[in-house]
């Protein structure tokens, strides 16, 4: 039993001891928060008078600052408005005294106005005076004297005009003719082109008879073939180891020429293979247009030309005028144009550009039955350009008239192109029996009285006999004698018929 309660009285005295000592340190914690609280109080309480301190001090010298700024301001402003003021003193003073000048001034004008009124009208006296005394010697009066005067100046003018006049047109008559043919000399000796003579070549030669039956094909299916793609006649007759290609179109038959060399050196000739090589083929010469095209206008240093007027102009290429190849001729035309041009003081880069496109119309694919120079003037209008390159183009056969010197000078690089020895492999021979050949197909219809074939050809003039044909029948003639020449002639372009009928009344007075 003394076992038991010995451990249990130790263990409630430690308990108390224990709780007497925590109760202890806590109360001595507390008073120690209580210090420690009052004496952070009292630190906060001297922070904040010192913060307001501070404060107080900044806004004082804030206060300070602000109120030299303003003053420092408004003495600025006092100075400024005293610059000022005297400013407009001195302009009121400046104004003042040029008021008092102008004043003085009026006063003098004024007696001067008077002096010379008086002035005036003692001389108006004196010139009356004068004025009839001269009239009374001379018999004449002023308006007759003023007459007289400016007749004899005019008949004076007149002389001398006239005798200018006669010394410039015997000066021109002089030089005219060695002036004119020293600049057409330097514009043919200034051209870069080349002569031409080109004649487009419609034949194939073979590497022997038998490839001719080959061309042909069974039952005629090759060339049917190559035919029918192309748009080409192809003839073959008796003409050893050659095959000929007919077509008015230069590209088609440049186009079938070629795919028939190609099948020739291949060998394998058949449909399917004529197909293939046909289409590779137009698709060379196409791009080869718009390269022919393209180097024109380089060469010429043209620009802005459309891809329409490029491929017009690459199809010349392959076209030819009696021989002479139309793109180098356009090209030289284009040359002696822009030389005339400087030459003469023309717009060169218009009369150059215009010379090119004068034969575009040869290079358009139309069925139209215009000639060449109204299908160029179409396209030209299509394409833009200036109403003179529109003009020169139309103008240059005198289809219509020219309206600028560009035109002419067009016309006569034309001319020279044309006319140039080796240009064109036309004779006059040939020329004459194709212009004879025309008037003679008009002169066999009964009503004709006379034909002229002019304009080289291009228009075909007849005049018929007023009594034995009217006005309608004339209408019905010329569609005849048209009908007659698209049958019976081979011709470039087109040839105008026309009609002259015309009544004559001759009286006589005896």
């Amino acid at each position: 039993m003394l076992y038991i309660i010995l451990p249990l009285a130790g263990l409630i005295l430690g308990w108390i001891a224990g709780w007497t000592i925590r109760w202890l340190y806590a109360k001595y914690q507390v008073k120690a928060a209580e210090q420690e609280s009052v004496r952070i109080r009292q630190d906060a309480v001297k922070e904040a008078e010192a913060k307001k301190k501070e404060l107080l001090l900044e806004a004082k010298d804030q206060i300070i600052r602000e109120r030299n700024q303003q003053e420092r301001e408004t003495r600025e402003r006092r100075a400024e408005l005293q610059r000022y003021e005297r400013r407009v003193v001195q302009k009121e003073e400046s104004i003042e005294k040029k008021t008092n000048q102008l004043e003085r001034m009026e006063v003098m004008l004024i007696e001067k106005e008077k002096s010379f009124r008086m002035r005036e009208a003692v001389i108006t006296k004196e010139e009356e005076r004068y004025r009839a005394e001269l009239e009374r010697i001379s018999c004449l009066t002023r308006d007759e004297a003023k007459a007289l005067i400016i007749r004899n100046l005019e008949n004076e003018a007149h002389h001398d005009a006239q005798a200018l006049i006669n010394k410039i047109e015997s000066e021109a008559n002089i030089t005219s003719e060695k002036k004119a043919r020293e600049i057409l000399v330097a514009s043919m000796q200034r051209i870069a082109a080349d002569v031409t003579g080109e004649v487009t070549v419609a034949s194939v030669t073979l590497p022997n008879d038998e490839m001719k039956g080959r061309i042909i094909g069974r039952e005629g299916r090759n060339i049917r073939s190559l035919e029918t793609l192309t748009g080409v006649d192809v003839i073959i007759d008796d003409t050893p180891e050659a095959v000929v290609i007919s077509c008015f179109d230069p590209v088609r038959r440049e186009i079938a020429k070629i795919a028939m060399e190609r099948l020739i050196m291949d060998g394998r000739i058949h449909p399917a293979r004529i197909e293939e090589i046909v289409a590779k083929v137009s698709k060379e010469i196409s791009q080869r247009i718009f390269e022919e095209g393209e180097r024109v206008l380089f060469d010429l240093g043209i620009h802005n030309i459309k891809q329409d007027g490029i491929r017009a102009l690459g199809r010349l290429y392959f076209r030819t005028s009696y021989g002479q190849n139309v793109l180098s001729h356009s090209k030289e035309v284009a040359l002696i144009a822009g030389a005339l041009a400087s030459e003469v003081g023309a717009n060169k880069e218009l009369a150059r550009r215009a010379a090119l496109l004068h034969d575009i119309g040869k290079g358009v694919e139309s069925d139209s039955d215009l000639n060449h120079a109204e299908i160029g003037m179409d396209m030209a209008r299509k394409m833009g350009e200036d109403s003179r390159v529109i003009n020169a183009i139309g103008a240059h056969h005198n289809d219509i008239e020219p309206i600028c010197i560009e035109s002419v000078i067009v016309q006569i690089a034309d001319a020279i192109s044309a006319a140039r020895p080796g240009a064109r492999r036309e004779t006059i021979d040939n020329y004459i029996k194709r212009l004879e050949n025309l008037e003679n197909i008009a002169a066999n219809f009964s009503s004709v009285d006379k034909s002229y074939a002019i304009q080289a050809g291009r228009e075909l003039r007849i005049i018929v006999d007023d009594k034995s044909i009217n006005d309608e029948q004339s209408k019905v003639l010329a569609k005849q004698i048209a009908k007659k020449i698209e049958s019976d002639l081979r011709y470039p372009g087109r040839i105008k018929v026309t009609i002259i009928r015309e009544t004559r009344i001759v009286e006589y007075a005896r």
